[in-house]
């Protein structure tokens, strides 16, 4: 199948790359011309055959609402523009609502890998009608994961993203909860080897996860994370889970306590921040901040 591919950064390089090792043609088109295949959108839209399908992989907000509008200008009707950035589920119902005037299809896609997608494959979480979703199975089964799991038809256009924020709700979680109980270990005197102890937890135990595999290549790397600083960003996506939660009276205490932690962490430099910061950069290639020396 042939697909163009706008945004071609941590994620969406490596998506190319896992879409061209399944047999597919990839077009695809960034800011930076030593990613780019071509240099403008207009010469993305002309090297793909009708009914065309473009899938955006940029920042949610005004960069994703810039190449929605290009793309509404560009494109014909019976075309398809997939969102796979992390754009607010209510985005998709106004991106959806503009392009289906001129006809073009549009699809959200919660994606789920980070930088391991390429090796491992991306976890998908799909809105939008049947008859886009359908043409598009192809390009969905080469990024999913091999084996029966890791994709989902969620619902109408706007779910697949809700489902994505919700993810990323309960990632925060249990984050926080792998944070709390490393800075507890680590402060007791008789546990001499906290690593250890999270490496023990690999295998047989309830809380075993790839989190849990994630926080232990961390510790490999810098044992007690004296290397980092105690601060942790939020994406976005837990504020809205939060919000959501609000909107439709769902009590989210775990999820909404790990927000607030993140927050702060932004007024001093907290231990439990740095194994969450140290997961961040482990599963998504996240900045983080150095440690301060004396």
């Amino acid at each position: 199948m042939q697909i163009g591919l706008i945004g071609l950064g941590k994620m969406g390089g490596n998506m190319r790359e896992r879409l061209r090792n399944a047999g597919h043609t990839v077009i695809g088109y960034d800011r930076n011309p030593d990613l780019s295949d071509v240099k403008t959108l207009n010469e993305l839209v002309e090297q793909l055959d009708a009914p065309r399908t473009v899938w955006v992989m940029v920042p949610a907000g005004t960069a994703t609402q810039t190449v929605v509008d290009e793309l509404r200008d560009l494109l014909q009707e019976g075309d398809t523009v997939v969102d796979g950035g992390n754009s607010r589920w209510t985005d998709d119902e106004k991106h959806a609502a503009e392009l289906g005037i001129r006809g073009i299809g549009f699809v959200d896609a919660g994606v789920s890998g980070g930088v391991w997608g390429l090796q491992n494959g991306y976890a998908l979480m799909v809105g939008g009608d049947n008859e886009h979703v359908e043409r598009l199975q192809p390009i969905f089964d080469a990024l999913k994961p091999e084996g029966p799991y890791g994709f989902v038809h969620a619902g109408r256009v706007g779910a697949g993203h809700f489902a994505k924020m919700v993810h990323n709700g309960i990632e925060y979680a249990m984050m926080q909860a792998y944070a709390e109980g490393w800075e507890l270990l680590e402060k007791v005197p008789s546990v001499t080897d906290v690593r250890e102890v999270f490496r023990s937890w690999q295998e047989g135990t309830v809380i075993r996860s790839w989190l849990l595999d994630l926080a232990v290549n961390a510790l490999d790397e810098d044992e007690h994370l004296d290397k980092l600083r105690g601060y942790a960003e939020d994406s976005g996506e837990g504020r809205w889970t939060v919000e959501a939660a609000i909107d439709h009276a769902v009590p989210l205490p775990a999820i909404t306590a790990s927000l607030f932690a993140r927050f702060a962490s932004r007024q001093d430099d907290s231990p439990q921040m740095k194994m969450v910061a140290a997961l961040r950069n482990q599963f998504g290639g996240h900045a983080v901040e150095s440690a301060k020396k004396d």
